[in-house]
C-alpha cells in the first residue's frame, strides 16, 4: 500500500497525474518476511523461557502497526495502489496535450494542469495555474461566455463557448474553444469540474477563407450574363441568380424565402417537360428545352433550358441546375432564329397535345402539353417517353394499329378514341399522320392527343337528360288520360254510394272500388311528379322545423335496428318549397336507407347553408352558380353499385322483389326537387352506405308592393283545393254553369253530379261549342268548369275569347296536368280557380260553390 495526499488522490482518479508514481516492490515484501522468520529462529535458539517477552514484544509491535494501517486505510491516508493510474504512458498524454486542460475542486482551486494549459494562461509552474475566470477577469469579450461556463460548472454540465480575444495593437488577435465538463458520474467527482481550452485561430482563418471565396463565386454567378436557378423534387425554387431575378422582375429575398413554384415562373405547361425526364438510378441527365418563361408583370420570355438532374441510387431525382439563356434578342437579330422561338412557342402553347413517336411508340419529342397530361393519366414521368403507357390495355391496340399504319405511309388515317390509363376513368382522341419518307428511320408518325373526358360525360348527361325528358312527357301523358278515367270512376262511385247505404251487401264492395281508385290516384301523382306536372303550392318554408316535425314520423318509419341523427346547421336560409311534397321527398329517401340496412344502421339527416363561392369551388355538374340550402341524407346500408346508379330515377326501375315496391319512389323525388328548381345527387359505394344531397335554392324575401291583384288570384286558386276534401254541411247550389269537357263519360257524369245540387248545366264537348253555347245565353253565365287539354281550342284560349265579352266571368280549370303547365301561356293578372284531376263529387261541388260565392 501507499499514503498518498488527498490532492493526489485526485489526480490520480482524474487520469491525469502531475507526476509519476512510485509503485510497490515484491523485494522489499521478502526482505520483510525473511527478517521476521530469522528473529524468530534466533529466539528459539535462546529458549522458552528467556524468548517469551521478546517474541510477545514482537507481535505487539505488528498488532499496533496492523491496526495503524488499518484505522490510516479506513481514513483515506493509506490506501493500495492501483497500477493502471501508475501508467506513465497515459500520465505524459494529459501532460503533453495539444489543448490545455485544468481540474478544479469545489472551490474553484486548480488541482491539475497540463503544459499547455499552464502555456495558454501565462503561468511558469503549476503553483501559479490560475482558474479560467481570474485568467480572463476584465475581457468584456470573454466575460459572458465564461460566467455560462462556470454556471454549467457549477450545475456539474457540460458547456462549450467559442470566443475571441483581442490582441494589443498590432498583434493578431486568437480564437479560443472552452469547454467544461464534470471529472465523474459519482457524486464527489461530480464536484470537480474539467476545463479545455483550445485554440481554433487557425480553423477560423481556414472558414472565413472559404465563405470569402464562396462569396466571390456567388457574386460572380448572380451577375453573370445568362440565367440560372435550381428546384428541389417538390418544384420550389431554392436558388435562382440576380441576373434571371432580374429577367423576371423578381426580388431575390421572395424567391429565396420559399415563396416561388416552378409553376410560377415557367408558363403554360412547360413545368410538365421539366418533371418528365425519366428517372434512371444513378444517372446525371441533361436536357434542353426551349420554353417561355413567366415574368411577374405575366409577360412571357422565350428562354432555352439547359437543366441538368442527378437521381440517387434508389431513383429520386434531387435538385436541378440550371442555365437559362434568354432568347428574346433572337427575335430582333437573327431571322432564322425568331422563326425558330416562333414554332417553338405555338409548338408548347398549343391546348393540343403534339408528340412524334416511333414504331415502338417511343416519343421522340413532345409539347408541354404532352407531357402534362402524360403525368396526370399515369402519375409518373415513364408515360411521357412512351405514349403506349398512356392508353389503357384495353384498346392500346387501336393506337398501335394507327401508328403502324402511318409507319407505312398510309394518309387520312382515322381518329381513334380510347380509354386512358389510370385510377380514373378518362377519354382521349388520338389523330395520327405520317411523316416525310426521309424522317421515318428515326420517327415513325406525328399523334396529336386530345382529353375526351368531360365532353364524353356532357354527351352522357344530356342523352340522360333526353331519355328523362322523354319519359317525363310519357309518364304525363299517361298520367292525364289516365286522370279522366279515374275522374269518371271517382265520380260513378260518388253516385253509387250516394244510392247504397251502409246496411246494403254491396256497399262494402263499393268502398273497395273508392280506396283502389284512390290508390290509383295516388300513383298518378307520382308519375305527374316525376314528369314534373303535378301541381304544387310553394310556401316559404324554416326546414329546421320541418325537418323536426318529422323526426316522430321517420323514427317509426325507420324502426328501432336503425339509429337516425338529425343535424341543423346554423341560421338555416329560408326555402321556398310545397311541405306536403318536401315531406314526401324525406319519407322516400328514408324508407329506402331502411331497407338498405335490413340489419341495422345509422340514418343521418344534415342540414347547411352552401354560398355561391361554395358551389363554385365544388363544380357541381348542371347546378348554377347561387346561394343553396343542402339537405344530406346518408346511410351505412348496403350502398348502390355503379352501373345502376344512373338509373335510380328512372320511373319503374326498382331493385326490390316483385310487389314490395313501383319503383317510382325516387323517380317521385327526383321530379318533385327539379320542380321546385332545386338538384339532387347521388353518392354511394357498394358495403358503406349511399348519401343523396339536396340543394335548394335559397329564397329572399323581396316586399310586394302590389300584391292585391295576385292576393285575389291567389285566393280564387286556393280554396278549391285546401277546402276541398273539407266536408261542407251545405254543398247544394243554384246558378248555371257552363261544362266544357272533351271527354263525353266524364262530362255526363260531371254535368249529373252537379244537376243533382241545384245548379242548371250547359255541356260543351271543346272551346268552340263553348263560345257557341256563350252566345245562345247572351253571355249570362254564373261559372265556366272546362278542361285545358282539348281538340281545336284550348283551355287557356278559350279563357281570353270569353274574357273580351264578359271580363267578369268566373272560370275554374280541370286538369291532369299541373297548373304551371298552362299557367304561363295565360295573360297576366288573370283570375281562375284550379281543380286537379282526379276529383270526387264533392270536390267539384265545393270547388264550385267557393268559387261562385260573392267576393
Amino acid at each position: 500500500m501507499s499514503a498518498d495526499s488527498d490532492n493526489d488522490g485526485l489526480q490520480d482518479q482524474a487520469g491525469l497525474p502531475e507526476r509519476p508514481r512510485r509503485s510497490g516492490s515484491i523485494l522489499l515484501i521478502l526482505l520483510v518476511a525473511f527478517g521476521l522468520v530469522a528473529v524468530a529462529i534466533a529466539l528459539m535458539t535462546i529458549g522458552r523461557a528467556q524468548a517469551q517477552p521478546y517474541i510477545l514484544g514482537l507481535l505487539s509491535l505488528l498488532a499496533t502497526v496492523g491496526l495503524f494501517n488499518l484505522f490510516a486505510f479506513a481514513a483515506g491516508i493509506v490506501r493500495f495502489a492501483d497500477k493502471s493510474t501508475d501508467d506513465p504512458v497515459l500520465g505524459a498524454i494529459a501532460d503533453h496535450a495539444f489543448d490545455g486542460l485544468a481540474v478544479t475542486d469545489p472551490r474553484g482551486h486548480v488541482v491539475y494542469a497540463n503544459a499547455a494549459y499552464l502555456n495558454m494562461t501565462g503561468a511558469a509552474t503549476a503553483q501559479e495555474a490560475r482558474p479560467v475566470e481570474r485568467v480572463f477577469i476584465g475581457n468584456p469579450d470573454v466575460s459572458e461566455a465564461v460566467f455560462r461556463l462556470l454556471k454549467a460548472a457549477r450545475e456539474g454540465k457540460r458547456q462549450q463557448e467559442e470566443v475571441r480575444i483581442t490582441a494589443a495593437e498590432g498583434a493578431q488577435g486568437r480564437w479560443l474553444r472552452m469547454r467544461v465538463r464534470p471529472l465523474g458520474q459519482t457524486k464527489r467527482h461530480a464536484r470537480y469540474a474539467v476545463w479545455s481550452i483550445a485554440d481554433i485561430t487557425r480553423d477560423r482563418e481556414r472558414q472565413e477563407d472559404v465563405f470569402q471565396e464562396l462569396q466571390h463565386a456567388i457574386e460572380y454567378l448572380d451577375h453573370a450574363p445568362c440565367g440560372f436557378f435550381s428546384v428541389n423534387p417538390e418544384g420550389s425554387l431554392v436558388y435562382v441568380n440576380a441576373t434571371l431575378a432580374n429577367w423576371l422582375d423578381y426580388d431575390l429575398a421572395e424567391i429565396g424565402s420559399g415563396g416561388l413554384k416552378l409553376a410560377d415562373v415557367v408558363s403554360g405547361d412547360g413545368a410538365s417537360l421539366l418533371s418528365s425526364i425519366v428517372a434512371v438510378p444513378g444517372e446525371v441527365r441533361t436536357e434542353v428545352f426551349d420554353i417561355d418563361l413567366k415574368m411577374r408583370g405575366g409577360k412571357t420570355m422565350p428562354a432555352r433550358l439547359y437543366h441538368k438532374l442527378a437521381f440517387g441510387a434508389d431513383g429520386k431525382p434531387g435538385a436541378s441546375r440550371t442555365l437559362v439563356i434568354s432568347r428574346a434578342r433572337d427575335e430582333r437579330s437573327d431571322p432564322e432564329r425568331a422563326a425558330e422561338v416562333r414554332f417553338m412557342r405555338f409548338f408548347d402553347h398549343t391546348p393540343m397535345a403534339i408528340a412524334t413517336v416511333d414504331r415502338g411508340g417511343a416519343v421522340v419529342r413532345a409539347n408541354a402539353r404532352f407531357a402534362k397530361l402524360a403525368q396526370s393519366v399515369s402519375g409518373d414521368a415513364a408515360a411521357a417517353k412512351s405514349i403506349f403507357r398512356a392508353v389503357s390495355q384495353r384498346d392500346r391496340h387501336l393506337l398501335i394499329a394507327a401508328i403502324n399504319q402511318a409507319a407505312e405511309g398510309q394518309a387520312d388515317i382515322p381518329p381513334v378514341e380510347v380509354m386512358l390509363d389510370g385510377p380514373k376513368e378518362r377519354f382521349g382522341q388520338f389523330f395520327v399522320t405520317a411523316v416525310d419518307e426521309d424522317e421515318r428511320e428515326t420517327e415513325a408518325a406525328i399523334v396529336y392527343m386530345l382529353e375526351t373526358t368531360e365532353r364524353r360525360a356532357l354527351e352522357n348527361q344530356i342523352n340522360q337528360s333526353q331519355k328523362m325528358e322523354m319519359v317525363g312527357q310519357l309518364a304525363g301523358g299517361i298520367a292525364h288520360d289516365f286522370n279522366n278515367v279515374l275522374s269518371a270512376i271517382m265520380m260513378a262511385n260518388d253516385f253509387l254510394l250516394n244510392a247504397h247505404k251502409p246496411t246494403d251487401p254491396s256497399f262494402q264492395d263499393i268502398m273497395q272500388i273508392k280506396q283502389n281508385a284512390t290508390r290509383a290516384a295516388t300513383l298518378v301523382r307520382q308519375l305527374l311528379a316525376f314528369s314534373r306536372r303535378q301541381t304544387l303550392r310553394p310556401q316559404v318554408l324554416d326546414l329546421g322545423d320541418a325537418l323536426s316535425d318529422l323526426t316522430m314520423l321517420l323514427r317509426r318509419l325507420i324502426g328501432e335496428k336503425v339509429k337516425l341523427d338529425l343535424v341543423h346547421g346554423r341560421d338555416l336560409w329560408p326555402v321556398k318549397v310545397d311541405v306536403s311534397q318536401f315531406e314526401q321527398v324525406v319519407v322516400n329517401l328514408a324508407v329506402n336507407a331502411r331497407d338498405a340496412m335490413p340489419d341495422g344502421g345509422k340514418l343521418s339527416v344534415r342540414t347547411a347553408n352552401v354560398s355561391a363561392d361554395e358551389v363554385a369551388q365544388a363544380a357541381y355538374k348542371g347546378m348554377p352558380v347561387a346561394d343553396y340550402v343542402r339537405i344530406e341524407i346518408s346511410d351505412t346500408g348496403t350502398g348502390i353499385p355503379a352501373e345502376i346508379r344512373e338509373k335510380i330515377f328512372e320511373p319503374f326501375f326498382s331493385t326490390k322483389e316483385v310487389g314490395k315496391g313501383t319503383g317510382l319512389g325516387l323517380s317521385t323525388v327526383y321530379g318533385i326537387i327539379k320542380q321546385t328548381g332545386g338538384f339532387i345527387y347521388v353518392d354511394s359505394e357498394v358495403g358503406k352506405g349511399t348519401s343523396f344531397q339536396i340543394f335548394l335554392p335559397r329564397h329572399i324575401v323581396v316586399p310586394e308592393v302590389q300584391a292585391e291583384p295576385h292576393a285575389a288570384n291567389g285566393a280564387a286558386k286556393e280554396p278549391a283545393v285546401a277546402e276541398a276534401s273539407k266536408p261542407r254541411a251545405d254543398l247544394t247550389g243554384q246558378g248555371t254553369i257552363l261544362l266544357v269537357e272533351d271527354e263525353e263519360g266524364l262530362r255526363a257524369l260531371n254535368a249529373r253530379g252537379l244537376r243533382s245540387r241545384g245548379y242548371s248545366v250547359i255541356e260543351a264537348s271543346n272551346g268552340v261549342e263553348a263560345m257557341e253555347a256563350l252566345e245562345e245565353c247572351d253571355g249570362v253565365l254564373d261559372l265556366v268548369v272546362s278542361d285545358v287539354v282539348m281538340p281545336e281550342m284550348d283551355g287557356p284560349t278559350l279563357l281570353k275569347a270569353m274574357r273580351e265579352r264578359n271580363p267578369e266571368i268566373k272560370i275554374i280549370f280541370v286538369s291532369g296536368y299541373a297548373e304551371d303547365a298552362f299557367e304561363k301561356s295565360l295573360p297576366e293578372n288573370q283570375q281562375f280557380a284550379f281543380l286537379p284531376k282526379p276529383f270526387t263529387l264533392s270536390q267539384l261541388v265545393a270547388a264550385v260553390k267557393e268559387t261562385m260565392a260573392p267576393q
